[in-house]
């Protein structure tokens, strides 16, 4: 068997080659444009922000569910003996802030 080619065939792997390298240089010169760099970089950033944004949310999620679950029982009824002394203290807070305001004033 002879591995010798022909001429058209050795011309027809040029042009094959030819073609393939230019694809690749355009795909190259496509990545490498700016706008394109922008952009990936773009997308980077609000896929990071998406994720942040994701894990805070969840953070927050899980938070109020905790102290939601310090004030109301499992079946939903509120348990009056955590939210009263809660609300004597956010009370005596307003009250001191307004009074301490008004000394400011006066």
């Amino acid at each position: 068997m002879s591995d010798a080619r022909t001429p058209a065939q050795i011309e027809a792997d040029i042009k094959s080659r030819r073609d393939k390298l230019a694809v690749t240089l355009d795909e190259i010169g496509v990545r490498l444009h700016p706008k394109t760099m922008v952009g990936d970089a773009k997308a980077r950033v609000a896929a990071s922000v998406d994720q942040t944004a994701g894990r805070a949310f969840v953070a927050v999620n899980r938070t109020v569910s905790d102290v939601k679950a310090q004030f109301v029982d499992e079946d939903g009824s509120p348990r009056l003996e955590r939210i009263v002394p809660v609300a004597l203290v956010a009370v005596g807070l307003v009250g001191l802030l307004a009074l301490s305001a008004r000394r400011r004033r006066g």
